[in-house]
């Protein structure tokens, strides 16, 4: 039986709510509770009990590990605790915005002090180039530490509890070009670079990038919505250019899976599954996908 590894769920602890409940138009109050009320939501609770309800989760889906990803600048406690509640099935990544005065500290703190295995980077919302000098010393930072990731959000950026709540996105698309992030994965060729969602609508970019780099890996995760801009493309298609330009040990399957009780998204799996077996993908490329690239950039620790 192929073993089933997520390298893509976001880890909405408390503390995240609590952050979009004060992105809130002025005058509406409230807290994360509030928030989780509004969206129909279930409060996530301690990071401990977070963590307790996805592994419950994981284990009644059959994946074996996930990779979680606190998901607001300075939540990387939460997802430090879910870690060390469960070492051997989670995997802890964490957002940093380079802007911020105290992005370097929390890198390393991240990786250093808390276990953390990577660091990720949203240049739409932080409106910053890929190529700035705060980019290159966080990402410098993530390449001294062993083990450790650099996951970069490219194109289309979109993220649905916001939009739901009516919050504001200043996010700025332009910021989100794979190329612009040649530099640092030149000058760290060691350092894996993972490129979320075939590049959310820039794939041209996100391919040539990966051909000319090596350490640049795809994770798959999502609908993969962004297809509805490239005029007859399908999921298939991308999936076939992927194995053809940069090979089935550097994509990493995903789902993007976030918020509970809507919770591990199986159909993003039998559709990825179902892709890969129609353009005559075999045992051993999809054993890859699914389980054997995440145990390898993500092999267990003492």
């Amino acid at each position: 039986m192929m073993t089933v590894s997520d390298a893509h769920c976001h880890f909405y602890s408390a503390r995240f709510f609590d952050s979009l409940a004060r992105q809130l138009p002025a005058g509406t109050g409230g807290d994360g509770r509030h928030v989780t009320r509004e969206l129909g939501w279930e409060f996530p609770g301690t990071p401990e009990e977070l963590a307790d309800r996805w592994l419950s989760e994981l284990d009644r889906e059959a994946v074996a590990r996930a990779v979680l990803i606190a998901s607001a600048h300075g939540d990387e406690g939460s997802v430090a605790r879910a870690i060390l509640r469960h070492p051997d099935r989670f995997v802890g990544l964490t957002f940093v915005d380079p802007t911020q005065e105290d992005a370097e500290r929390r890198t390393t703190l991240a990786l250093r002090d808390l276990g953390l295995r990577g660091i990720c980077l949203l240049p739409a919302m932080h409106r910053l180039p890929l190529f700035d000098e705060r980019v290159l010393r966080v990402a410098s930072i993530v390449a001294q530490q062993p083990g450790a990731v650099l996951w970069v959000h490219c194109g289309l950026l979109s993220i649905r509890a916001r939009a739901l709540l009516g919050v504001p996105s200043r996010f700025e698309m332009r910021f989100g070009n794979p190329l612009d992030i040649q530099a640092v994965a030149t000058a760290h060729p060691s350092l894996p670079i993972v490129i979320p969602h075939f590049g959310a609508g820039l794939l041209r970019e996100a391919l040539m990038l990966a051909d000319a780099c090596p350490n640049v890996y795809f994770d798959t995760s999502s609908s993969n919505r962004w297809i509805r801009f490239h005029a007859g493309l399908t999921l298939a298609d991308v999936f076939a250019q992927a194995l053809d330009v940069v090979g089935a040990d550097r994509i990493l399957f995903g789902t993007d899976s976030s918020s509970f009780p809507r919770g591990w998204q199986r159909p993003v799996l039998e559709r990825q599954r179902e892709v890969l077996r129609d353009i005559g993908a075999g045992d051993d490329v999809t054993g890859r996908i699914f389980g054997g690239n995440f145990d390898r950039l993500f092999p267990l620790r003492a």
